[in-house]
């Protein structure tokens, strides 16, 4: 089980670090022209790149306390989180009418209960 928390993890740190770096970076005319990015173009550059912030200290969340042995706890903490960045996500895109994409963020977030339950009580980290 430890290693399919692990796995589980790393798959949702990728895709968190991608989605970060992109709305950091990425300009927001671009994003609103992405399939799936047109909430962009209704929301103000900080709050997009806020989004981008907290999906890429996500990442981090996701990997390195328990790689570092330092406050591993977070990673749960984290994954619980990311359950309600995309929650979040999930509403936004049902209010678009993007339901391909709302069961992408549920996914996500099967993704990430699936880590929290795990880290919780299946397989916590010690100290």
């Amino acid at each position: 089980m430890n290693i399919a928390l692990w796995i589980a993890a790393g798959l949702l740190a990728a895709v968190s670090v991608t989605g970060g770096i992109t709305k950091m970076f990425v300009p927001r005319e671009k994003l609103a022209a992405l399939k799936g990015g047109e909430w962009t173009g209704h929301a103000s550059v900080g709050f997009i790149k806020t989004i981008g912030i907290l999906e890429f200290l996500a990442a981090v969340g996701l990997i390195l306390p328990a790689v570092l042995d330092i406050a591993p706890f977070m990673v749960l903490v984290t994954a619980v989180c990311w359950v309600l960045l995309m929650v979040g996500a999930a509403i936004i895109h049902v209010r678009l009418g993007q339901l391909r994409l709302v069961a992408v963020n549920l996914g996500y977030v099967a993704l990430a209960a699936f880590i929290a339950w795990g880290r919780f009580s299946l397989e916590p980290f010690s100290g």
